[in-house]
């Protein structure tokens, strides 16, 4: 029996990724959202990702959306996924797979409350290179002494509207629960103006915004004699889909709860 699945913003970029990689065996589409007034509203699902028309209309009622689902699929906002999430109990949906980035700490406490009842699989990047690279980060990072600085490079398109991006900062959390401390005392603010010296066991961020790119994030480790880079490149958006995908198939055999891609790939 194939997983059924809704799709938050399916329009998208990643929605409509997400219901063409859908196009398996394994899957089913239930339903896909968008904000009421899009354009969007009433075209098919199937059609509107250049598949097959599949006889399942995009809404802006995600109780519509979600009525015959397993697992619901959001890489929206913040505020879009909380509320989607807060519309979800009464529906068949087990789990939820998040992509979203760019929660605040009083909305991450939000969507922890919905671990209670869902399978939760959150994750800054899906992609199985990515969470490879998170953990050789944590390992890099576990190795290398306080005198190697560690700075976080991350690229997207222009469009993307938070930074440093949700992979960025997963990179940056590796890093430093390798060197057995919390990212937030470890982060460096921007660099800007005066800075002075860089203080010596830091993380720091550099964010660029250009074009189209899918995004790159390269993890660099420096001490005084020589410079080690980890590196990763998305050629295509579907990688992200495909991975949500997996984690779709992992999540709906799980217990109520979160989890991470680490987690869905026995990291």
């Amino acid at each position: 029996m194939s997983i059924r699945i809704a799709i938050a913003g399916a329009a998208g970029r990643m929605g409509r990724a997400l219901a063409k990689a859908a196009q398996t065996d394994e899957f089913s589409l239930a339903g896909g959202t968008e904000q009421p007034g899009d354009a969007a509203i009433g075209q098919d699902l199937g059609a509107l990702a250049g598949c097959r028309a599949l006889g399942v209309a995009i809404s802006a009622d995600i109780a519509n959306a979600v009525a015959k689902a397993d697992v619901w699929i959001d890489f929206t906002s913040p505020k879009a996924t909380l509320a989607a999430l807060d519309a979800l109990p009464g529906s068949p949906v087990k789990a939820a797979i998040i992509g979203t980035t760019g929660f605040t700490e009083a909305e991450e406490a939000s969507l922890a409350a919905h671990g209670e009842r869902l399978a939760i699989v959150k994750a800054g990047n899906f992609s199985l290179g990515v969470n490879l690279l998170s953990a050789l980060v944590e390992q890099a990072a576990a190795r290398l002494g306080a005198d190697w600085d560690i700075e976080i490079l991350e690229t997207h398109h222009r469009a993307k509207v938070d930074a440093p991006s949700g992979t960025a900062l997963m990179l940056g959390e590796a890093a430093a629960q390798g060197r057995g401390a919390s990212l937030s005392d470890l982060r460096t603010a921007p660099y800007h103006g005066l800075t002075g010296a860089r203080e010596p066991g830091k993380i720091g961020f550099a964010v660029r915004r250009a074009g189209g790119v899918v995004g790159e994030h390269e993890a660099m480790f420096a001490s005084e004699f020589e410079l080690l880079s980890l590196r990763h490149e998305a050629l295509d958006r579907s990688i992200f889909a495909h991975g949500a995908l997996h984690a779709a198939k992992w999540a709906v055999g799980q217990r109520a709860g979160h989890y991470n891609m680490r987690d869905v790939l026995g990291l």
